[in-house]
């Protein structure tokens, strides 16, 4: 897996790439009570707000990591929000993409850079 500095990670599974956020981040949220997901077909840019996870303490931005193109989404997570507390990292991965450049993976932090990171 690899890790962005807002705490998503990515996995590349059979020339696509999946996208949650960590249990850091999910511990940091606290209770997840919703989650705005984006359309699948939806191109989209590193940067771009793609999705919004609301908890019983703030609402977060998810956005692209990487250029590409929104393929699936996780639809579980509109009927069960409390998934991303209870498997971050497994069940509750919030969608799928198309990457334009898979070496662009390759900027991103591994395992050990983010577990610095989070100190």
């Amino acid at each position: 897996m690899k890790y962005t500095e807002d705490h998503e990670w990515l996995r590349a599974e059979g020339g696509l790439v999946t996208v949650g956020i960590t249990a850091h981040a999910s511990e940091q949220l606290g209770d997840v009570v919703f989650v705005d997901l984006p359309e699948a077909g939806r191109a989209v840019s590193t940067g771009d707000e793609v999705c919004v996870i609301e908890s019983v303490k703030a609402a977060s931005d998810i956005r692209a990591p990487l250029d590409g193109e929104i393929v699936e989404v996780n639809a579980d997570l509109a009927d069960n929000p409390g998934m991303v507390n209870e498997d971050p990292t497994g069940k509750a991965w919030f969608f799928r993409m198309k990457v334009a450049d898979m070496s662009a993976l390759d900027g991103l932090m591994d395992e050990a850079a983010y577990k610095a990171l989070i100190g």
